[in-house]
């Protein structure tokens, strides 16, 4: 009997016209993406505390059981400008609108209400796992010398797991990654208008829920608390004081632009940001420093606003 392979894997998404209904994603909904973990069966087990004449192992009984996963995607444009980049369905199911101007540059933005849902395809070398009414939360992390990430965390419902043949993928909307480095990346952060930055983490922060309840279940966004982290080059107290903006609950805006060329732009915008206590430390021998990082809304629905050029 044959093996599975472990890096024999196709992941599929597609956007739900209505919430948990199989939107049969195919081969050109497909995924580029790594670091995947996915939990078949998530959930509780319940023990039923049975008196009996004798000791021993009772078993238990499954509840609210679904399908959660774990998973990175290269943060990168979709090849042209104005088009959708292929994860941007993956955005979309944690809580983020798209508006395309075309040829021109497409924007997320977070939700408060009217979220979508996405149903999610995942083929291990044969074995289809079906994630429906996924819903979950992203995470970008861009670091020196390293490939930009998203991070995506979805929570979905259970479907019967079946063999099925892979996929023929077709990977439209991927462009390739470029690395970050002074080359390819800028950071503005609280009027410093070229930061220098070992790295910088953002979090979109949704706390995601699975619910099952007589007469309806159901993955839900319920609240959002955006965060992050940025690793900056130590500077006299001259070009910034982070103490002192921190002790003064400070809001200033952080733009982070990665990619030069048309199709291939990305840029992470954070209109309100307040940092957090800073803390010392050294890279190459380098005094850094680190800072938290709260997202906060401006004028609502805006603390963290991805622009693909």
């Amino acid at each position: 009997m044959a093996v599975k392979r472990a890096r024999k894997l196709a992941m599929l998404a597609k956007i739900e016209a209505s919430y948990g209904t199989d939107a049969n994603p195919v081969g050109a909904n497909a995924m580029i993406c790594r670091d995947v973990t996915l939990t078949p069966m998530e959930g509780q087990e319940v023990d039923r505390g049975l008196y009996q004449t004798h000791m021993g192992q009772q078993g238990v009984l499954l509840a609210a059981v679904h399908v959660s996963a774990t998973f990175s995607v290269e943060l990168t444009g979709s090849g042209a400008a104005g088009t959708a980049p292929g994860y941007g369905v993956l955005l979309r199911a944690c809580g983020m609108s798209e508006t395309i101007e075309e040829d021109v540059e497409v924007e997320y933005a977070p939700v408060s209400d009217a979220f979508e849902s996405a149903t999610l395809y995942f083929n291990l070398d044969g074995v289809l796992h079906i994630m429906l009414g996924a819903r979950g939360n992203a995470s970008f992390s861009l670091a020196k010398d390293s490939i930009p990430l998203i991070r995506f965390n979805m929570r979905g419902l259970l479907v019967p797991v079946a063999d099925a043949a892979m996929p023929t993928q077709a990977f439209a909307g991927f462009a390739k990654p470029v690395i970050v480095d002074n080359a390819n990346t800028t950071l503005a952060l609280h009027g410093i208008a070229a930061a220098i930055a070992e790295s910088v983490e953002l979090d979109l922060g949704n706390e995601v829920v699975y619910r099952n309840l007589i007469g309806d279940e159901a993955v839900l966004i319920v609240d959002r608390l955006g965060s992050g982290s940025a690793v900056l080059e130590a500077k006299p107290m001259s070009v910034k004081n982070w103490v002192a903006v921190a002790q003064a609950r400070t809001r200033g805006a952080l733009a982070l632009v990665h990619g030069t060329q048309a199709g291939n732009i990305v840029e992470l915008a954070c209109p309100a940001t307040e940092t957090g206590r800073p803390t010392y430390g050294e890279t190459d021998k380098i005094r850094n420093l680190t800072l938290p990082l709260m997202l906060c809304p401006d004028e609502g629905n805006d603390e963290l606003v991805i622009t693909v050029k």
